[in-house]
């Protein structure tokens, strides 16, 4: 009997901080759910937003220095940062700029050399939505914001699983609803059901979310360099901040290296002496790398990393890992200098950058995509499901939450000590809450003996 008061205990303990838990992650679930689903269809979304740049005429076609030409012409103060290699035939080339305060301008040009527009990377529409996912559009803070709500939700999917956890063993209401029920009793039914089901692929996203994250993420970048364990730039960022901002560029760019009489329609490019940008175009093409493609020139700013050095680089920028790769050549003779794929990497960036994959929708194409819309729809589900027991459950004027259990034995308190230093934002921010909890039991009792001794 003493067993079983122990263990109701233990459950209602777990059951109140999994409610607090809901209550708190709620709306951050159904903002980061839909904004995670729609860019898990971002290669989708950006040939959307291209459309007038593809299927053009090949008519009186000119070569990518020519083109590159024409942009300069246009652009004079601008350096030429990369070359986006077209998907296919008719489709416009992309060309990157980088300006001298680091601006960039994406400008897309036809087969015929003609711009046709330009664009600031950060305005496409799949980057809003990857700001609005990573940071809620509050920089730093709101990416401290979303890792606190993903450790919440972890510590949620966890106290979840603790409270399905069928008492006796039975499949009804824990592998099935229970469709015979109605009312609130079928709603639990459902939400244990779902969470149960959902609760391996809820755990996996988040966790190749976090080394994303400002918090978590800066301290596992500390551990991955400073210590020695994996050598070489890192391929993703790292919190709100961590899209690299390039410093001006005669900063970055070695002209010691360049040129000095480039023709003046390229002036701003710095190009190298050696072979010209049509020639490393085609060696692009004869990778068969993924798309999107790009040719990047000696010493040019990268998304992640230092500048390139005095190579030309031609790499694959899918977002399936896996697949992507790199290839660099001589600037003046064309001959392969190196060679860089996914098998190359150390073992933890390729673990990393699977889960990147994965979260992004793209390890394994559309069915990557599907599973990870059903694992945020099914999570929105249990979200909603669960507020709405609540207000079912909810006393008239109250608030609701669960009774108070018995503290957490020592299994538990392990476990919650080491979510705390794995989860660093969970680990403070449960201790802000357990002050508070024990700040507002106290005053409580305060206010209750106050109340007695008036009366």
């Amino acid at each position: 009997m003493v067993r079983r008061d122990t263990a109701g205990s233990l459950y209602r303990t777990v059951w109140r901080w999994h409610f607090y838990a809901g209550l708190f992650v709620l709306p951050f679930i159904l903002i980061l759910s839909v904004t995670g689903s729609i860019y898990l269809f971002k290669p989708q979304i950006d040939r959307w937003e291209e459309r007038t740049y593809r299927g053009l005429s090949l008519d009186g076609a000119v070569t990518p220095d020519q083109q590159l030409g024409a942009v300069l012409t246009t652009y004079p103060t601008g350096r030429f940062n990369s070359y986006r290699v077209p998907e296919a035939p008719g489709d416009a080339a992309m060309i990157e700029l980088i300006f001298f305060d680091g601006a960039k301008l994406d400008i897309f040009v036809s087969p015929q050399g003609k711009l046709l527009g330009g664009r600031d990377p950060a305005s496409k529409l799949t980057e809003t939505i990857a700001n609005i996912h990573g940071s809620l559009l509050l920089g730093k803070w709101g990416d401290w914001l979303v890792e606190l709500a993903a450790s919440w939700t972890i510590v949620l999917i966890l106290t979840g699983l603790y409270l399905w956890w069928p008492r006796p063993l039975r499949a009804a209401g824990t592998l099935y609803p229970r469709l015979n029920l109605r009312g609130r009793p079928l709603l639990r039914d459902i939400h244990r059901v779902t969470g149960f089901w959902i609760a391996g692929l809820v755990l996996v996203m988040l966790a190749s979310g976090l080394p994303w994250a400002g918090a978590w993420g800066s301290g596992f970048r500390w551990v991955r360099s400073e210590l020695g364990l994996v050598n070489g730039p890192q391929s993703w960022k790292v919190g709100a901040d961590g899209k690299q901002a390039p410093p001006a560029v005669e900063a970055v760019h070695d002209h010691s290296a360049m040129d000095t009489a480039t023709p003046s329609s390229m002036a701003g490019s710095a190009l190298p002496a050696g072979l010209p940008l049509a020639a490393f175009v085609a060696k692009a093409r004869e990778q068969e790398m993924p798309p999107p493609v790009v040719v990047v020139p000696p010493h040019a700013i990268q998304r992640f990393g230092p500048p390139t050095g005095k190579d030309w680089t031609v790499k694959s920028e899918t977002q399936n890992r896996w697949l992507a790769r790199q290839v660099t050549f001589d600037a003046e003779t064309g001959a392969e200098t190196a060679r860089r794929g996914f098998a190359d990497q150390h073992v933890v960036d390729r673990i990393v950058n699977t889960g990147v994959a994965w979260h992004e929708g793209q390890l394994f194409g559309l069915a990557n995509q599907i599973i990870g819309v059903i694992t945020a729809l099914g999570l929105i589900a249990v979200s909603i499901l669960g507020a709405v027991m609540w207000f079912k459950r909810r006393p008239a004027g109250a608030f609701g939450a669960p009774p108070t259990g018995r503290a957490p034995g020592l299994g538990m308190m392990t476990l919650i000590l080491v979510l705390g230093l794995l989860l660093p934002l969970f680990g403070v921010s449960l201790l802000a809450l357990l002050f508070l909890d024990r700040a507002g039991a106290y005053l409580r009792h305060r206010f209750r003996q106050l109340g007695d001794s008036l009366a």
